[in-house]
């Protein structure tokens, strides 16, 4: 099967590296223009020279910052007035781990912002286009903790959830436009976020960050994590034509992770 997406455009949150990198890196190499958006501009600049450009791509970024809602919500709003997006990431960083003792309402509001309403707005920016050319690529990275919570990540658990059930209903809602809508559950993937998590981890318990890692490897029963770019070939096909009749999932992509159905 061959997935071109030449002619699509995307825009991919959370793209300086990572999952958002490994999406945004499989989205240009199979033929999408792609604009990269997240906070540091010299590391956005960085990444928008490794894009492939084989297929006449014309790349660009967006500078953001998601733990502003105001200022994103200009930022994003000026952006949407001069482009057209066909395939929509949903990707910020994580907020900060912890359980639900060291969390109160504030931390709450602030993960709210950041990986809700954030999301929600972009998408209703996204959608004006993609209802008038009856096409559209939605796609939100999730966690498979809202499947199966992980205590130390609260936030993360309770948020993340919060936007699979609003894609679900946006999948009812936009799917007479041909537009999908379809979650992706991230297990444990080789990320600066899961380095920093598990450095925490290790301090907290007193051990090697080694065996944090090890400890976490040993869950999954291919007995590794994942790579970004194996993220990118998922998000890639969930972009495609080929997966115009897929729409509304929740997708794990864990390794085997998740023990539940």
């Amino acid at each position: 099967m061959h997935i071109s997406l030449k002619n699509k455009t995307a825009l991919v949150g959370g793209s300086t590296g990572g999952i958002g990198k490994g999406i945004a890196l499989q989205l240009a190499a199979s033929g999408a223009s792609v604009t990269l958006m997240a906070r540091d501009q010299n590391k956005l600049q960085t990444v928008l020279a490794q894009l492939p450009r084989e297929k006449g791509q014309e790349h660009g970024y967006l500078v953001v910052d998601f733990d502003d809602h105001a200022d994103f919500k200009r930022r994003i709003a000026h952006f949407f007035e001069t482009h057209r997006v066909s395939i929509l990431v949903n990707n910020t960083q994580g907020p900060a781990a912890g359980n639900t003792l060291e969390k109160g309402t504030q931390h709450y509001q602030e993960a709210f912002d950041l990986l809700f309403k954030n999301v929600v707005l972009t998408t209703e920016l996204a959608l004006q286009q993609m209802q008038k050319d009856r096409w559209g690529r939605i796609i939100n990275v999730a966690s498979v903790s809202v499947k199966e919570p992980l205590s130390y990540l609260a936030l993360s658990n309770t948020i993340r959830a919060a936007v699979v059930t609003w894609a679900k209903s946006l999948a009812t809602d936009v799917g007479p436009y041909g537009i999908t809508v379809n979650s992706i559950l991230t297990g444990y993937f080789d990320t600066d976020r899961i380095a920093q998590l598990n450095a925490a981890k290790a301090k907290q318990m007193k051990v090697p960050e080694e065996a944090v890692q090890r400890e976490m490897e040993a869950k999954v029963p291919l007995g590794r994590m994942g790579q970004p770019g194996e993220y990118g070939y998922l998000a890639a096909f969930l972009a495609s034509d080929q997966a115009a009749y897929l729409t509304g999932t929740q997708i794990p992509l864990d390794g085997g992770l998740l023990r539940s159905l």
